[in-house]
């Protein structure tokens, strides 16, 4: 199954239920401009609609880019007031992704820079190719992160060490984002979809409405409106109300496979 949009492609794997949502702008190294952002986010609105789609994944065209940044050329045609609002809607965009409830994997093959980076933190978790590279650039323009960066780098690799990245504007080499913590998985180029496809089919197995209250709980944890401990709570007590819980117990003591709904 597949959808129509200008600048990505949506492919959906009836079998799997894994969607693969593709930046599609080769020839500007998957740039992102306002109209792909837009892309993004309908695409990403669809797949939390749509019950076949039950895991994501989020890649670029070619081998060179995930994301190589922001189109500058769009950017530094912004007034303040028009980048105010940019930024606002380009958080809230990633933030859908962030929030989703069905696991969201980011591929990355090749630069994944700017808004690119962004773009992949927002994501549950990331998978790198072996010539991946990540970055905050901004500094470089007068700028600095504008979707999220300054918050998310810092969550997943730790205060010092993400200043020191966001302040000299350094790539790092896909075995350091390993080391550091940005990446969950390196893998060879011709490995990279495959792997994904594998990793999210692990845990598609699992029961989704348990699959989903992880996320919400993880998440909540660094909400600032939020106690992610009695988000925890709250969630673990509602589990014990559903099907998938009695299903999964049932199974375990019987010693077989369980069938979950996600009910």
């Amino acid at each position: 199954m597949s959808a129509s949009f200008e600048n990505l492609l949506y492919d959906l794997d009836a079998a799997s239920g894994i969607l693969t949502i593709t930046i599609n702008r080769p020839t500007k190294l998957n740039a992102l401009n306002a109209a792909t952002i837009a892309d993004i986010d309908m695409a990403m609105q669809r797949a939390l609609d749509e019950p076949q789609v039950r895991g994501i994944i989020l890649t670029g065209s070619g081998e060179k880019a995930f994301v190589a940044g922001a189109d500058i050329t769009e950017l530094a045609a912004l007034t303040p007031t028009q980048a105010v609002r940019a930024a606002e809607y380009g958080q809230e965009a990633f933030c859908r992704i962030e929030d989703s409830t069905k696991p969201v994997v980011a591929a990355v093959n090749g630069f994944a820079l700017g808004g690119g980076c962004e773009l992949a933190m927002a994501c549950h978790m990331r998978v790198a190719s072996d010539n991946a590279r990540f970055g905050q650039p901004e500094v470089n323009l007068g700028l600095l992160p504008g979707y999220g960066g300054t918050q998310r780098l810092p969550q997943l690799i730790g205060k010092g060490k993400a200043i020191e990245l966001l302040l000299t504007a350094d790539m790092m080499k896909a075995d350091e984002a390993l080391r550091l913590g940005l990446v969950n998985h390196v893998v060879p180029q011709a490995e990279l979809l495959p792997f994904c496809q594998q990793l999210l089919g692990k845990i598609l197995g699992k029961a989704p409405l348990a699959v989903g209250m992880v996320l919400e709980c993880v998440n909540a944890h660094y909400a600032k409106d939020a106690d992610g401990y009695a988000a925890e709570v709250k969630a673990f007590g509602q589990a014990f109300e559903s099907h998938d819980f009695k299903e999964g117990t049932t199974a375990f003591v019987e010693k077989r496979a369980a069938v979950f709904t996600g009910k």
